[in-house]
């Protein structure tokens, strides 16, 4: 779920501000990595402890693939708490430590991603462009969030209670903690600063760090998180029976989501949204840069005469209109926002109106009708959802009292939570929290899907370097670097909300053609 986290970005982000990773002189290791084997922590299993030798590490495989070069370091396995549940499973909160020779003093917790249940390799690689944390002297931790399960979203485990509260945050601050501990131990000294980054539920538990472990975390980066799963899958829903209210039916009369829009229908939207707005931020390069500026009317889009493949009927513009538009029950009462109408939403590996990639968790492939009231209702009285979310509570003054810093970042094709909700929450925050400005930013990715990838985007960047630059140095993000390679190496500004990159002139492929208006 997490591929930023899983597969790091090929090109280099610059201009955060850091240019040396380190802070001061690096820091050897005071204990052997095999002896933490033996160390002693309170209901704490080391099962294993090794060197490993500088070098390159590759993980995964087709599109999403990555190497990188990682320093010698001490790679810890273990578990806390291990108990035998109810239900007759082990559970309990796996993870797994890396520590570089030549440490920094900075310690990192790795956000997770679906429902987690999985141990990711510990290399912070999320929003960090192609240096991930531990190649650059963190100490980084990852979590399985305290039980196994398979494929990314096996939700078995919340029958359980206590694995259950462990996924809604508890196992970020009992993991960071442990983490710590070892890291101490090893090291002979504290972490001076200890950051957390993720996207997804990553950016979820990189929230409720600062929300609820005020204390314990000095810098967040936070990119599209799942901080309402329940709400973004009812709007997802909605979606789909909007689409299927105009999709052709089969035999039986089961409506075809699929069909809903002709390959030539899709790619009709796709042009005309790019027709309407891709001018709006100075250069129509296929990337729409200026969000707010996008107002979509897919009425103009149209058919005079019927059997025109380069237009739509009147009945999928108001699909697309119902579908995109924010989910509002009878009382008028917003359930979730709008999604934004940007390129990958139509065309990409996930996209929102149905097409080969059609996304849609959770929404049944018939259904041509929502009572959005009942369905309320429900989510309302869901305790584990209640639990779960992060979208509430934007009382962050311990946090920004000590000196705390967060960066946001959402792509805007995101076809699975809105970018528009993650930005009212920033935005909700700034009201609720004196000195917001001067502790957090905001960053739309114009092309990006869920995390990463897009055709039409720019989607390797560092806000590592600028959290901690924030936070370590009082030097606030300035121009803040976005890079790619394909379909050809080019480099743009990632812009604070509410700006945009402006294109200015000059080479269409350099950050330094554009500026944030």
């Amino acid at each position: 779920m997490n591929r930023l986290t899983i597969a790091l970005a090929a090109l280099s982000a610059t201009g955060c501000g850091i240019t040396d990773f380190s802070n001061g002189d690096a820091t050897a290791a005071e204990t052997s990595c095999a002896a933490l084997t033996k160390l002693e922590i309170a209901n704490t299993e080391i099962t294993s402890a090794e060197e490993k030798p500088a070098g390159s590490f590759s993980f995964g495989d087709g599109p999403i693939s990555a190497g990188v070069d990682l320093p010698d370091h001490c790679y810890v396995e273990g578990i806390r708490n291990e108990r035998t549940g109810a239900d007759g499973k082990t559970y309990g909160l796996g993870f797994a430590l890396a520590m570089p020779v030549d440490w920094n003093g900075r310690f990192l917790f790795q956000g997770g991603g679906g429902l987690n249940g999985t141990v990711h390799p510990p290399l912070g690689g999320n929003a960090a462009g192609d240096t991930p944390a531990l190649a650059r002297g963190f100490a980084v931790i990852s979590t399985d969030g305290g039980h196994q399960g398979e494929h990314g979203f096996d939700a078995a485990f919340m029958a359980d209670q206590q694995a259950a509260l462990d996924f809604t945050g508890q196992s970020v601050a009992k993991v960071t903690e442990l983490g710590k501990e070892i890291v101490k131990a090893y090291y002979g000294q504290a972490a001076h600063h200890t950051y957390i980054s993720g996207c997804s539920t990553g950016g979820r538990e990189s929230m409720l760090a600062a929300q609820r472990y005020p204390m314990l975390f000095d810098g967040a980066v936070v990119g599209a998180p799942a901080m309402r799963t329940g709400n973004s899958n009812f709007a997802l829903r909605k979606a789909v029976v909007a689409f299927n209210q105009v999709a052709p039916r089969d035999d039986e009369g089961n409506p075809q989501v699929g069909r809903a829009f002709s390959p030539a229908e899709r790619r009709a939207v796709y042009d005309g949204l790019l027709a309407q707005c891709d001018g709006l931020d100075g250069l129509e390069d296929g990337v729409i840069a200026n969000v707010r500026g996008c107002d979509f009317d897919p009425s103009l889009l149209v058919c005079e005469e019927e059997g025109d493949a380069s237009c739509i009927s009147q009945a999928q513009a108001d699909a697309i209109d119902k579908a995109f538009a924010p989910l509002v029950n009878s009382a008028g009462y917003e359930i979730y926002p709008a999604f934004p109408v940007d390129t990958g939403m139509i065309e990409g590996n996930m996209t929102y109106i149905p097409g080969e990639n059609f996304f849609s968790p959770g929404a049944s492939a018939q259904q041509t009708e929502i009572d959005i009231d009942a369905e309320d209702a429900r989510l309302r009285n869901d305790p584990m959802q209640s639990r779960t979310d992060s979208y509430g509570w934007t009382n962050f003054s311990t946090f920004l009292n000590r000196g705390g810093k967060i960066l946001f970042y959402h792509g805007v094709s995101d076809a699975w939570f809105s970018a528009y909700d993650t930005l009212g929450f920033y935005q909700r925050a700034g009201e609720a929290n004196e000195g917001w400005s001067d502790a957090s930013r905001y960053y739309h990715v114009p092309g990006m899907g869920h995390c990463a990838g897009g055709a039409n985007t720019y989607d390797s960047f560092d806000l590592l370097s600028a959290v901690v630059d924030w936070v370590e140095n009082g030097d606030a993000p300035e121009d803040v670097i976005a890079s790619r390679e394909k379909p050809e190496p080019a480099s743009r500004k990632l812009c604070a909300s509410p700006e945009h990159p402006h294109y200015i002139g000059g080479d269409e492929a350099s950050a330094d053609s554009y500026e944030c208006r």
